[in-house]
């Protein structure tokens, strides 16, 4: 806040009396010095009554001309003064310092009082000091308000970035600074986890030729040339499967009457139905949930017992009926729905693998559950990454066989960079973290393939 009359450097000296006869000519020297001082307007000292064991006590006060000259000499100049009373006095002489602010804040009305709306800490500058919110309220432009909703894109020394590049490029970076306290250059984890996740949803499925077909024209009819062509394209692609068919079934009599299928080992295949099975449908994957009167479960004593409770013949009918009625691709819709949260219940069962492979380690269950945030960001920002670059590629025409090999290489990275972050978190050898690692991949893949047949099972019952 403005200080009219500047803020004040107070220090109290406690002289003892066999060093006072040296101090008192060194002060008036330092209120001449002083008075010289770029920043400094007054310098004067008070002395009150000694002491009962003939100590004397010394105020002496410097009025700096405003806040930033005050920082300045905070800095700079009453280091040096300190440093000398040290030096030339030693344990005779005790300074204590402080600094001292007029608050004018009574003297203003109450509508002018300058503290922070967000919070009430009085203000000294543009930023609160507490909570660092703007000190202006007022939103004058559009382009304030567009580059407080776009300020971290834009900047290209904001957060943002400075926890992007790491992410990507150094494996585990992240994460052992935010374990060693380095937190405030980027951006909170977990805020970065969902917004990357967020990100890459929308990249991978939002299709605006779909989603906002209005705005676009309809694609112009087929001529009659167009069909012929389409028509002749079918037939001649449905001949050529029916003979490969053919021929594989041509082939697959030689070998039946050279005996390279038993009999025996063919009946044994076919009697193998020791595991149910739930029949939404017809047999074929493309009549999924058109047949529902068909649906039933089959072998059910195989079944589990609490899963038999829950799963009559009734009720798989009628989860069948409602999916046939919300059509494919809503029922699509209802998986891709339920994969983030399949995600998020994957982060803790994969900070609990952590947690059993590095015992010693002394690490809380939250810090292992860090190192996966993270990599499931950049596990993200690499998909999305992945995504741009393919659709730029059909945009550009680019080589087909480079933008290949561009795609398997940074798939290639993903499995790499978790080894070099669990090396750089961790810190153990190449062969102990080569070993976990291989258990780790293992836990994941079975983690990942329950948890995304989890999300199936849910958007077929939640219809």
């Amino acid at each position: 806040m403005s200080n009219t009359t500047g803020p004040l450097f107070e220090t109290t000296y406690v002289v003892s009396n066999a060093a006072r006869e040296e101090f008192e000519p060194w002060l008036r020297e330092l209120q001449t010095r002083a008075m010289r001082e770029a920043g400094i307007e007054d310098a004067r000292g008070f002395e009150s009554e000694s002491t009962t064991d003939g100590a004397a006590h010394i105020t002496f006060r410097f009025r700096a001309t405003d806040d930033l000259a005050m920082d300045s000499l905070l800095d700079g100049y009453f280091v040096e003064i300190e440093g000398e009373v040290e030096d030339l006095f030693g344990a005779n002489v005790v300074a204590t310092s402080r600094v001292l602010r007029e608050d004018a804040s009574r003297l203003k009305p109450s509508a002018e009082n300058s503290n922070c709306l967000n919070c009430g800490t009085r203000l000294r500058g543009q930023y609160c000091g507490s909570c660092g919110q703007r000190a202006r309220n007022r939103l004058i432009s559009l382009w304030e308000l567009l580059s407080e909703a776009f300020g971290d894109l834009l900047e290209l020394d904001s957060r943002l970035w400075r926890t992007l590049i790491p992410l990507l490029a150094r494996p585990g970076q992240l994460t052992r600074d935010y374990l060693e306290g380095r937190r405030a250059r980027y951006m909170p984890p977990f805020r970065s986890y969902l917004v990357l996740s967020v990100i890459f949803f929308v990249v991978a499925f939002f299709d605006p030729q779909r989603d906002l077909s209005i705005f676009f024209e309809p694609p112009p009819e087929p001529t009659a040339e167009e069909i012929a062509a389409a028509e002749q394209d079918a037939t001649a692609a449905a001949a050529e499967k029916e003979q490969k068919i053919a021929e594989a079934k041509e082939k697959l009599a030689e070998l039946d009457a050279e005996g390279v299928f038993p009999e025996a080992l063919v009946e044994e295949i076919a009697d193998d139905d020791d595991e149910w099975e739930i029949r939404l449908g017809g047999d074929d994957e493309n009549s999924l949930f058109d047949d529902c009167e068909n649906a039933s479960i089959s072998d059910e004593e195989d079944m589990p017992e609490w899963l038999r409770k829950r799963l009559t013949d009734e009720r798989v009918r009628s989860i069948c009926e409602r999916n046939k009625a919300r059509g494919v691709e809503n029922f699509s819709g209802a998986i891709v729905d339920n994969i983030p949260i399949a995600l998020i219940v994957l982060l803790p069962l994969m900070a609990l693998v952590l947690k059993l492979l590095y015992p010693l380690s002394r690490r809380y269950f939250v810090e292992h559950l860090l190192f996966f945030i993270h990599f499931h960001a950049f596990f993200f920002l690499i998909l999305i990454l992945q995504i741009l670059f393919a659709r730029i590629v059909g945009w550009v025409s680019l080589d087909g066989a480079i933008s290949t090999i561009i795609l398997v290489a940074t798939s290639f990275y993903i499995p790499v960079y978790l080894y070099k972050a669990m090396r750089h978190v961790y810190g153990q050898g190449h062969l102990v973290t080569l070993f976990k690692y291989l258990l780790l991949m293992i836990a994941y893949l079975t983690g990942a393939t329950t948890t995304m047949f989890a999300a199936f099972l849910i958007a077929i019952v939640s219809a």
